[in-house]
């Protein structure tokens, strides 16, 4: 076998986030299971991790990496940064005919490279093998447990981005004394998942679905909403997952009854825009909508949830939703919902995240790049090479081209 040289790039897209794919020890680890790898990082003055943590662990600093065969970083690399006829590891947010990216994915055609989305790596199932949407999750939660405690003046928690790690941010949710209020999450998977970690840190009882709409409780209690909980075809109680990830125009909304119960609403699912929304802004106006804090992990504009009229940031993650006007207000009114929209969470927490991140990258991904593709994880994954789209990724045809 050839040595394969790995370059982790320098993050240089505007509003850089910290993130890094391998971190310093998964670096290391890679070069002894793998002898004729060899990896370099570009030096960087904002990256989680370090230049002197990734020497401490052997891993060279090299400015030019146009002698790599394979170029790893997180977010878009900048189209003039682009060296041709490599094969680079990123996401490229293009999939989806995203407009702002239709530059880059014309440069990636027009230079030739080999382009592997994170996104679009898969298993034979077709079901997404890495991602940060653990700690999307993870920090989502928290930042809905924050926005809580100032809404009521209950208690107050560093910001998950000032705290060092994950282990500091759980410390920090020591501090949180919750009322017998009610947490709804919709969704599930990594998202999900994660948000539910950090309602567990804090021992918050699970309820079901019915327990939750039909009871009172002493305590706080949290229910997770997988799709038949939240949507349905009209008259017709049979629900079927398949049909509604095929034809989810068809389905209405079953959310609403949650809304009148619900304090905290934590939302982590898929949307796709053919589906319902949870609830309509004439269900906000009605009797009885009782949400006042809303944590929106799926940040989608315009989408399931429309109280998130923009995407927050992590300096500034809360606005307010009025209910009088619909119209954005301050965050911790009376007459307003605290909305959480922050587009970027895992940057909130990057070593944790990154850790999270690399050691699936290690371990799901790397051993199909560097011997044997066998389950066809990175030829799926490829959006184009040598100048053209692969036949996976066609329908991007007029958007590319």
């Amino acid at each position: 076998m050839k040595k394969i040289k790995i370059g982790i790039l320098r993050q240089e897209k505007n509003l850089p986030d910290e993130r890094v794919p391998l971190t310093p020890l998964i670096c290391s680890e890679m070069l002894i299971k793998y002898p004729d790898v060899e990896i370099v990082v570009q030096p960087s003055k904002i990256r989680c991790y370090s230049d002197e943590e990734y020497s401490a662990f052997g891993i060279p600093l090299q400015e030019d990496v146009s002698d790599c065969d394979i170029l790893m970083g997180v977010k878009e690399v900048p189209v003039e940064k682009l060296i041709p006829e490599k094969k680079y590891f990123f996401f490229s947010h293009t999939i989806k005919k995203q407009a702002h990216n239709q530059k880059l994915i014309k440069a990636l055609i027009a230079k030739k490279i080999q382009m592997i989305d994170y996104e679009t790596l898969t298993d034979k199932n077709h079901n997404r093998i890495i991602g940060f949407g653990r700690y999307a999750g993870i920090v989502g939660a928290y930042n809905g447990l924050l926005g809580y405690g100032l809404k009521y003046d209950l208690y107050r928690l560093k910001p998950a981005h000032q705290c060092r790690d994950k282990a500091e941010m759980e410390e920090e949710l020591k501090r949180v004394k919750l009322p017998n209020i009610k947490i709804a999450i919709t969704g599930g998977g990594r998202v999900g998942n994660g948000a539910i970690e950090t309602l567990s840190a804090l021992r918050i009882r699970k309820v079901t679905p019915e327990e939750y709409l039909m009871s009172s409780f002493r305590e706080p209690v949290y229910c997770q909403l997988n799709p038949r909980d939240y949507v349905e075809r009209p008259n017709d109680h049979n629900f079927d997952l398949n049909d509604f990830f095929t034809h989810p125009e068809h389905f209405v909304s079953r959310f609403p009854p949650f809304t009148k119960v619900t304090d905290l609403y934590i939302s982590t699912h898929y949307w796709d825009p053919r589906s319902p929304r949870m609830f309509t802004k004439q269900d906000i106006q009605a009797t009885g909508f009782h949400i006042s804090v809303i944590a929106d992990i799926t940040c989608d504009m315009d989408g399931s949830v429309p109280t998130t009229i923009r995407a927050s940031s992590i300096s500034q993650p809360f606005y307010g939703y009025n209910l009088n006007t619909g119209k954005e207000d301050l965050p911790f009114k009376k007459d307003t919902i605290c909305v959480m929209a922050v587009d970027n969470l895992p940057c909130e927490l990057p070593r944790d995240a990154s850790d999270d991140f690399g050691k699936d990258l290690a371990e799901r991904v790397l051993p199909y790049l560097l011997g044997e593709d066998k389950d066809k994880i990175i030829k799926r994954a490829t959006i184009c090479k040598d100048g053209k789209l692969t036949h996976y990724y066609e329908y991007l045809s007029d958007f590319a081209y």
